[in-house]
């Protein structure tokens, strides 16, 4: 593999809260400004980045030297995912360090190119994946996903002060179904509470990179592999992914300009 400009973690303290489709629909904003970006699925027992880019069933990255892997194209982002390695019907029934060794792998063995940004889809929680890629890989930074409801908010805590405790800096947050518009009467309303990822932006001294609604759109347009910032970019959404990432871009830039960043470094130690 070849060095990443900036390695970033998309991750949430819990499942549910939109984490993934974040991850696709951030890595596909960058990728529109220009940037050259991949992003890896690190969910090794639940892989979706598949099914939201539209990649088909069956499909299996190509080899180069019959050990290193061609990163799967879609969108015009370059992926990789435990779903091209196996069958979508079976279950990844190994035990934590045989799925960090299996994150490494992809990460190590995969021929990204030439990157500024390769965004890696955590999966939910605080445990042994996070911990090796923290360990491993020289991470620019996190972005914490979560939902305005306390629970989710809760987790999202543990996420933060996880990334704090390994010397990983969190970029920011992106709040998700943070309020629903009636498409009938066109009242607006917090199903899941207000103001949620606000709350916990200013607690941590972080930014609030987005605060998306609750809309069919997001979720219909992931389901069919064909995420809202490529196939309605000018909607409220899809500018809020943009936004996003704009403000993820210069934040980084900020940090290249203050300090020497080193690009991935990974170690068998």
């Amino acid at each position: 593999m070849q060095a990443a400009k900036h390695i970033i973690a998309i991750a949430s303290g819990k499942g549910g809260v939109g984490k993934s489709t974040t991850a696709v629909n951030l890595a596909l904003a960058l990728l529109s400004t220009g940037a050259r970006v991949g992003l890896l699925d690190a969910d090794i027992y639940g892989p979706s980045i598949a099914l939201m880019l539209g990649v088909a069933e069956g499909t299996r990255p190509d080899t180069r030297d019959g050990k290193t892997l061609v990163p799967i194209t879609a969108h015009g982002l370059a992926s990789m995912s435990m779903a091209y390695l196996a069958s979508d019907r079976t279950p990844m029934v190994w035990r934590g360090p045989m799925a960090g060794g299996a994150l490494i792998q992809m990460l190590e063995q995969t021929d990204w190119g030439e990157l500024d940004y390769l965004l890696i889809d955590m999966p939910p929680g605080t445990g042994d994946i996070q911990l090796t890629l923290s360990q491993k890989v020289t991470l620019s930074g996190a972005v914490i996903v979560t939902t305005p409801q306390d629970i989710a908010l809760l987790d999202a805590r543990k996420g933060i002060e996880m990334f704090t405790k390994v010397s990983v800096p969190v970029l920011g947050v992106i709040e998700n179904m943070a309020m629903h518009t009636c498409s009938q009467c066109g009242h607006t309303e917090s199903i899941f509470g207000a103001d949620g990822g606000q709350r916990i932006s200013t607690e941590y001294g972080v930014a609030l990179l987005a605060s998306l609604p609750l809309t069919r759109a997001i979720r219909e347009h992931t389901d069919a592999g064909t995420p809202i910032v490529v196939s309605e970019p000018d909607s409220a959404a899809g500018q809020a992914y943009m936004a996003a990432a704009q403000t993820l871009a210069r934040e980084l830039g900020e940090q290249s300009a203050s300090a020497d960043f080193p690009t991935i470094s990974i170690s068998d130690d």
